[in-house]
């Protein structure tokens, strides 16, 4: 078998040498003792503050935020439970295709219907209310219009949730009052994640605890990865999303011509996420073919514990048995055209077969 092909960065991207380079050293200081906790006030704990809050600003000016914003968490989903679970609302809304970290997290929320496109139908919207949406879909790649469901949100006196999970770093950051990223969509490592909170009235914390993150989020801080992450940050390449665009244009391209569909064509999307739905043959029978070529890619979320049912997320965009038939084929910064040709040489096959039934 060929070197394996990834093309499921929208599941993780690999990590950054300089994030696993910046992860080494710290990891190292803190071994030596040079660091220490970063709560402590002796001399080895204040040097590990000074790390840690260059790390937080770092990670705050890519995002353009304010500093003490910025509230570290384990990853996404803890991030997205801290706002759910820590804003004061008399109501939740949640989107109908959001990530399951939302979805679980709100369980009795309001369900706000999608069209076919993926794009969210806002309904009456409660004052006092507490609206999540994604801002990138994680399956689709569709992009939600976060400045007029923001403008829609604030003018009913409700406040936004932003999952930004997949977005951060391919769009600007959306203007909404709480807003989750996390390390490893970016090339940093898993484990670390952080809320955005641009108000904290009417927030209070949901993990209580020695009074890290100045009362935020009790429990010691994950400094290596917060260091990996920042590092991640710094070797940013703005510059690779047109590139993606390129790749995700061929991609679309051969696959129509292959007698594929692509979910969600209509709606504005990522140009690092394609859905691609292959008419008559299942997700499971595509994705082993695929594994068998050595080509990575995913039938939907990865947080919906490693299993093959059908994707609910084009289920709430009413594409009926298409959900059960589609690929995620997600592509980042290192893909290179060969890696889109040899999916579409490992996948044509189906599709030529699947054409001639």
């Amino acid at each position: 078998m060929n070197d394996p092909a990834y093309l499921d960065w929208a599941a993780t991207a690999p990590l950054r040498a300089e994030a696993a380079a910046a992860m080494a050293d710290a990891a190292a200081r803190l071994g030596s003792g040079e660091w220490a906790n970063p709560s402590s006030v002796h001399g080895p704990g204040r040097a590990a503050r000074r790390a840690l809050n260059a790390a937080r600003d770092r990670i705050a000016a890519f995002f353009r935020v304010p500093a003490d914003s910025l509230i570290f968490t384990s990853g996404g989903t803890e991030a997205l439970a801290l706002a759910l679970n820590g804003a004061e609302a008399g109501a939740r809304l949640v989107g109908a295709t959001e990530h399951p970290a939302v979805l679980e997290a709100a369980a009795d929320a309001i369900r706000i219907p999608v069209d076919g496109a993926g794009r969210v139908l806002l309904p009456a919207i409660p004052e006092g209310a507490l609206v999540a949406i994604q801002h990138a879909n994680n399956e689709t790649g569709v992009v939600q219009d976060m400045a007029a469901i923001a403008a829609a949100v604030h003018g009913a006196g409700a406040r936004l949730l932003a999952d930004c999970v997949q977005s951060a770093g391919k769009l600007p950051v959306p203007p909404a009052d709480f807003v989750a990223v996390s390390a490893h969509k970016m090339g940093g490592p898993m484990g670390v994640g952080a809320l955005i909170v641009r108000c904290k009235t009417d927030f209070h914390p949901v993990q209580k605890g020695g009074g890290q993150e100045q009362g935020w989020r009790g429990g010691t801080e994950n400094l290596i990865g917060i260091l990996g992450w920042a590092a991640a940050i710094g070797a940013w390449d703005a510059g690779f999303p047109a590139r993606a665009a390129a790749l995700q244009a061929l991609l679309e391209r051969e696959a129509l011509a292959l007698g594929a569909r692509v979910n969600a064509a209509d709606a504005g999307r990522l140009p690092t996420i394609s859905n691609l739905h292959l008419p008559g043959v299942p997700a499971s029978t595509q994705l082993m073919q695929l594994d068998m070529a050595g080509i990575a890619v995913s039938q939907g979320s990865a947080c919906s514990s490693g299993t093959l049912k059908a994707s609910p997320v084009l289920a709430a965009m009413g594409l009926g048995e298409a959900a059960g038939q589609s690929l995620r084929v997600s592509i980042g910064w290192s893909t290179t055209e060969a890696d889109v040709r040899r999916f579409l040489a490992a996948w044509g096959p189906l599709a030529r077969r699947a054409n001639a039934a």
